[in-house]
C-alpha cells in the first residue's frame, strides 16, 4: 500500500526519477554491502548509468545523487548545503567515504561513474552498482528508478507486492470512501 507520505515526500531535486531514485539506490546498495559483511573488503565501487539516467544524468545531478547515497545519505535527510563541498572532496581526492564514513573506497568520479546511452531491457532508468575487491566482484545490483523516487531491484521488477496492512477504514475506490462518509 502506498501512503500519502510516499507520494508527497521530502527529497532533493531536480527530479524524483533522476535524483531521488538514484540516491535511494546508492543508499540501498551500500546498506546491502554493509549488512552482507562485504563493506570493509571493498576497494572500489563502479556505477553504470543507462538510458535516460545516462542521457540527462549530469543535468539532473544523477551522479551527485548516487555519490551521496553511497556515502550513506537518504533524500529526506541529506544536508543540501554540504553536498557541493563533499562532491568537491570526492572529485579532488578520488576517494569516497561510504556508509556514513564506515569505510573509504577508491572512487575517481570520471572513471567510476560510466554513462551508457543504451537502455537496460526492463526500463529506461537503469543503473548497475558494483563493489570490487581489486579485480574480484563482491556484489553487483541492478536498480531501476521507476518514478516518484521509487526504485526496484532487477530481481523484483514486474513482481506484484501483496502487502496486507490493516487500516481502520478500508476502501478501494472514491465511491467506497464517499459511502463511508455518509454515516
Amino acid at each position: 500500500m502506498i501512503s500519502a507520505f510516499d507520494i508527497f515526500k521530502i527529497g532533493i531535486g531536480p527530479s524524483s526519477s533522476h535524483t531521488v531514485g538514484p540516491m535511494n539506490a546508492g543508499k540501498s546498495f551500500i546498506d546491502r554491502l554493509e549488512s552482507s559483511g562485504l563493506l570493509t573488503a571493498t576497494s572500489h565501487i563502479v556505477v553504470d548509468l543507462y538510458g535516460s539516467l545516462s542521457l540527462t544524468g549530469k543535468g539532473h545531478a544523477t551522479d551527485v545523487a548516487i555519490i551521496m547515497g553511497l556515502a550513506g545519505n537518504s533524500p529526506q535527510d541529506v544536508v543540501i548545503d554540504e553536498i557541493p563541498a563533499f562532491i568537491e572532496l570526492v572529485t579532488r581526492s578520488g576517494r569516497l567515504p561510504v556508509a556514513s564514513g564506515a569505510h573509504i573506497v577508491d572512487f575517481p568520479v570520471a572513471k567510476n561513474i560510466i554513462f551508457h546511452p543504451e537502455m537496460l531491457p526492463r526500463h529506461e532508468n537503469g543503473m548497475r552498482i558494483t563493489a570490487w575487491k581489486g579485480q574480484e566482484e563482491l556484489l553487483s545490483k541492478t536498480y531501476y528508478s521507476v518514478g516518484g523516487g521509487f526504485i526496484v531491484e532487477e530481481e523484483h521488477f514486474g513482481l506484484s507486492h501483496d502487502v496486507e496492512t490493516s487500516v481502520p477504514y478500508d476502501f478501494h475506490s472514491a465511491g467506497e470512501l464517499l459511502k463511508m462518509c455518509d454515516y
